[in-house]
């Protein structure tokens, strides 16, 4: 009698705990990426915004060519079926964006045909494509540090400070393009902490069905990978091709650099 008393606790107690590791961790891990992100970011003079898209466009690109990407292939069972899902995605978010530039073009005077108001902001449309692929990249981490705790606490800890290491310097370009958007700090503030709680949503969904959503990371992924190239790619680039003195163009590549850099030591640091 005695020992089956005191079986149950035995067994709930490790079950519990990994669960209790998941939520604090997924928390913890997404709100100090942002809080991290926006005490750079939001502290950034207003006429610096501009200049450090650049550094932004870089930001993106080096998050899905260098973590994102190798992901997504590493995981994936099917290659092609991941690439032919950053091919679904770019379309995606073009039609999304389309459908997004529509609805403030329900009359003759429309952004649309306004290229003078473009070249200081373009009515949240960036903005919002960075949060939807922000929201898929961070569930995926919470499905990734939910592995990592089932597997072991100590690996769990260590993934999720090296998940918080990558994530800083993609929150600051993510911050950026939404002020760049025409987004209030706060505004910009609050979005990215929403998008952070996915990463919460991940975590625990990947403890109650961790097998189910394996086999679904590399495409989420990917997705998110496909939103960061038609941000960067679309939205940003042709911004920077206004400018057009030699000097704006060398600060532009520089911060470009700057942007897949920073990620390249992040994670470098992380893996070390």
């Amino acid at each position: 009698m005695g020992i089956g008393y005191n079986a149950p606790p035995e067994i709930a107690l490790p079950v519990m705990t990994t669960l209790t590791w998941i939520v604090v961790a997924s928390l913890f891990g997404g709100v100090l990426s942002v809080a991290a992100a926006a005490l750079f970011a939001l502290n950034t003079r207003a006429h610096w915004i501009g200049a450090l898209v650049s550094y932004a466009i870089g930001a993106l690109l080096g998050a899905v060519f260098l973590d994102v990407l190798p992901e997504a292939i590493t995981l994936a069972t099917n290659v092609s079926g991941v690439t032919a899902t950053v091919l679904l995605g770019i379309l995606l978010f073009f039609t999304l964006e389309k459908v997004l530039i529509w609805r403030h073009c329900h009359h003759d005077h429309c952004e649309a045909h306004e290229p003078h108001e473009q070249e200081s902001h373009d009515h949240g449309r960036s903005g919002t494509m960075v949060i939807i692929g922000d929201t898929f990249h961070n569930f995926v981490d919470g499905i990734i540090i939910a592995a990592a705790f089932l597997t072991d606490t100590q690996l769990g800890i260590v993934t999720a400070l090296a998940i918080i290491a990558h994530e800083i310097p993609q929150e600051v370009g993510d911050f950026l393009i939404l002020l760049h958007s025409g987004y209030s700090k706060l505004r910009a503030f609050q979005l990215n902490l929403i998008s952070s709680l996915a990463t919460l949503v991940g975590g625990v969904l990947a403890y109650y069905s961790l097998q189910d959503l394996q086999a679904w990371t590399p495409y989420i992924l990917a997705l998110a990978a496909a939103s960061m190239i038609y941000v960067a790619v679309a939205d940003l680039i042709p911004g920077l091709h206004k400018r057009t003195r030699m000097r704006d163009t060398v600060q532009q590549v520089l911060l470009i650099v700057s942007g897949v850099a920073t990620v390249a030591l992040v994670g470098f640091i992380a893996e070390a």
